[in-house]
């Protein structure tokens, strides 16, 4: 991990501004409405349209200020979308914080990596890493001088576990160009985190049929990641569990 940075934190900052993708459920909607609530305007999207903007309206309801809730629908593997949302950022006239959350599991059920489907491969590829570096490429610009970008990956991505081969080995590839990035961009603040396994859509994908309501809610780890915002932690990776607050 890199050494702190004279740079300022969430609480020096006037009406910061986050984009968080894949905003409309699950993680990215929880991480949301934490933002929200600590005073950040936020620019959010999603797939859904009908999803993104109920979540927009319950963002705008949790917000601490009133703070604005920018919803842009649509696809992050598509260029296009990713300039609208570099649009939204230029009108909100400053971007601090970018949360590479939209993902996609790959194929499900999970298969092993001698019967992975190679279109599939190539699709978890596409969401899970390259999307997400155009999309910071995009937006680097407007977070230099002190803004911070956090990816969210998986234990998948450094242990080996059976039919996790695809989804895995995007989640390390995203790590390593997060890696990369921080190196390069040392005003930056890189983070790369392991949420842990949570009650979400994706997991139930990759376990369908089975019970997973013994797997936490994502608003379980909000307090986590907004540890990691508020406190300009060095660039690095770091797994939601650590982060957690510890009880008085």
């Amino acid at each position: 991990m890199r050494g702190a940075a004279a740079v300022p934190s969430v609480a020096d900052m006037n009406n910061p501004t986050a984009m968080i993708t894949g905003a409309s459920r699950g993680l990215g909607r929880a991480l949301a409405a934490g933002l929200a609530r600590e005073g950040f305007d936020l620019i959010i999207d999603a797939r859904d349209a009908a999803a993104l903007d109920a979540a927009a309206e319950a963002l705008r309801a949790a917000s601490a200020r009133g703070g604005t809730v920018t919803a842009v629908p649509g696809d992050v593997t598509d260029p296009a979308h990713r300039a609208a949302l570099r649009q939204a950022a230029d009108a909100a006239g400053r971007l601090d914080l970018l949360v590479n959350n939209a993902g996609t599991l790959g194929a499900s059920p999970l298969p092993a990596l001698a019967d992975y489907p190679p279109d599939e491969l190539r699709a978890a590829f596409e969401v899970n890493v390259i999307a997400p570096l155009a999309l910071t490429q995009l937006l680097l610009p407007l977070l230099r001088g002190g803004g911070a970008v956090l990816n969210i990956t998986s234990d998948a991505a450094v242990e080996a576990y059976a039919g996790w081969g695809g989804y895995g080995a995007a989640k390390a590839a995203l790590e390593q160009a997060s890696n990369v990035l921080a190196a390069e961009e040392p005003a930056l603040r890189v983070w790369r985190a392991d949420p842990g396994d949570l009650r979400t859509d994706m997991h139930q994908l990759a376990f369908p049929g089975e019970d997973i309501s013994d797997r936490p809610e994502p608003e379980s780890v909000v307090p986590a990641f907004l540890r990691l915002v508020s406190q300009r932690l060095p660039s690095g990776r770091y797994r939601a569990a650590h982060l957690m607050p510890v009880a008085p």
